[in-house]
């Protein structure tokens, strides 16, 4: 996180423990290359982070250790794929730096990128192997600080988490100690309630503070804690923790009272361990519902209906270990798609589904896109033109995705004639309009309806990021405003895409980042 403390732990072992723990040092600076953003991690690593030594030899031997810097040979290790960091002694790495982009705005885009791992989905899969009792190797894991938290989570509770050099990260919840998710931690990721079922179904008791994460209106738990209760669980909730115990749940018939994708995919974890069958209807249609429960079915779940409305699970003894890729973010190629159609450019998106996205390709293609699909790619051309208005309702998957709403409202900024943008899912969702409407744009704010006209150009101005989404669309107006635009508190983009501003470079997209 921006602020705080980020714990790696590792054992130091072999004849040369100096040497070695250089070498796992440099395993680490490796790592906060993808998190951290590419070449700015030796940097990072050696003027912005503090290095604390709490090994047996006691500080001294820690600075002995870093007298000297680390090589650009060392951060590419040959004798340590893998590093394990739950065990051993504690290096404390603190940040208090928020970075910046600033953007040069008006190139077109054009190339090709490959997508990355869906955090939305690596999330609850990753809750997900606390229900096994054997270890879980989760694969395509996307470098987020999501990503980290919920690793930092699971190693707070005692659970193991080996990394290897491709971030695949392999979970064994054997060791667990702990049913317990810190504030310091939930408060920052609204996923961190996704332990709560696994926790509550396989060991019979959890405390998980109340959730945190983007600042986009009331996104009750509620649903959850209720539908929990009716399969047995004993829950209070009090003093800003959820405090649950539940012997063994049992199968219920569950109607879900409104579409949540959490919500599913809480009560499908811990209806797998739940005596008999669970059925939850209204459930959420996502893909990333579905990634989950594909996963859980590798690992001996038995899940029917899985992207319908109506899902069974039929409650098993216990969950085995499995090896999983998550699947590719579907919002990710969105914003890499309006992107280059803001900026009337040309893209391949590879390593994706399209299958996800016939909504946003449909939209795009009613802005004056040429859309072509493959298999695992998608590909835009906007021809130089300029991208026509659009008329866009948010709804549950399969149609429009909330996720996109930000970024199409900076398209329509940039489109010929009056657009409309209505919000169904969530409300304080357009928190981005004024640092769009700084820059220029012409947006009136009706209700949960964004009303938008089409100007010939935006400005650069300093905008502030609010929450994920908001963040990516003020890199896209940044992508075409006149200018050197700024954006600050970047670190919300930071929890949902992966090296946003070196894919957007590879596409020649004058972009860097900056300390704050």
């Amino acid at each position: 996180t921006p602020s705080g403390p980020f714990h790696l732990n590792f054992d130091v072992n072999g004849d040369n423990k100096c040497s070695n723990a250089r070498r796992a040092c440099a395993v680490i600076v490796n790592y906060f290359k993808h998190v951290q953003r590419g070449r700015r991690a030796l940097s990072i690593f050696q003027s912005t982070l503090k290095l604390k030594w709490n090994g047996p030899l006691g500080p001294r031997y820690g600075r002995e250790i870093f007298s000297q810097p680390l090589s650009l040979h060392e951060c590419r290790p040959k004798h340590s794929s893998t590093f394990d960091v739950t065990r051993g002694s504690t290096w404390v790495l603190h940040t208090t730096q928020v970075d910046k982009l600033i953007i040069s705005g008006g190139i077109p885009l054009a190339g090709e990128i490959q997508i990355s791992g869906a955090k939305n989905a690596a999330l609850p899969i990753l809750a997900a192997t606390l229900l096994s009792d054997s270890p879980v190797t989760v694969g395509n894991i996307p470098h987020l600080n999501d990503i980290t938290t919920t690793m930092e989570l699971l190693g707070r509770m005692g659970v193991d988490l080996v990394v290897d050099e491709r971030m695949n990260i392999q979970v064994d919840s054997s060791t667990i100690r702990e049913f317990f998710a810190p504030y310091e931690l939930v408060r920052t990721m609204r996923a961190s309630i996704l332990v709560l079922g696994p926790l509550l179904t396989r060991f019979g008791r959890a405390v998980v503070s109340l959730p945190g994460g983007c600042a986009i209106g009331s996104r009750p738990v509620n649903l959850h804690i209720e539908g929990l209760r009716k399969m047995g669980a004993d829950i209070r909730v009090e003093g800003g923790f959820i405090r649950a115990r539940a012997p063994q749940l049992k199968g219920i018939h569950l109607v879900m009272d409104l579409v949540t994708v959490t919500g599913t995919e809480n009560i499908m974890m811990a209806a797998t361990l739940a005596k008999g069958t669970t059925i939850i209807e209204n459930a959420a249609r996502e893909p990333e519902v579905v990634d989950l429960a594909n996963c859980l079915i590798t690992m001996g779940a038995r899940i029917e209906g899985a992207g319908t409305s109506t899902i069974r699970v039929e409650g098993v003894q216990s969950l085995s270990g499995t090896r999983y890729d998550v699947l590719p973010d579907r919002i990710e190629t969105g914003t890499y798609l309006v992107a280059t159609a803001i900026t009337g450019g040309r893209i391949k998106v590879k390593k994706t589904c399209p299958s996800m996205l016939e909504a946003v390709i449909e939209k795009l293609s009613e802005a004056g896109a040429v859309m072509e699909t493959g298999e695992d790619w998608i590909s835009l051309d906007m021809r130089g033109e300029r991208p026509k208005a659009m008329t866009i309702r948010t709804a549950p998957f399969p149609a429009f995705p909330t996720d996109m709403q930000a970024q199409f409202t900076a398209l329509n900024v940039m489109s010929t004639g009056t657009g409309m943008i209505s919000e169904t899912v969530f409300e304080n969702r357009f928190m981005h309009i004024h640092e769009l409407q700084r820059m220029g744009a012409d947006i009136r704010l009706e209700g949960n309806t964004a009303i938008t006209r089409g100007v010939d150009h935006l400005t650069a101005a300093p905008v502030m990021a609010t929450d994920l989404r908001a963040s990516a669309s003020l890199v896209l107006a940044g992508l075409v405003a006149e200018g050197n635009t700024i954006v600050d508190r970047i670190y919300h983009i930071d929890r949902g895409y992966e090296c946003i501003e070196e894919k957007l470079a590879q596409l020649g997209a004058m972009i860097r980042r900056v300390p704050g």
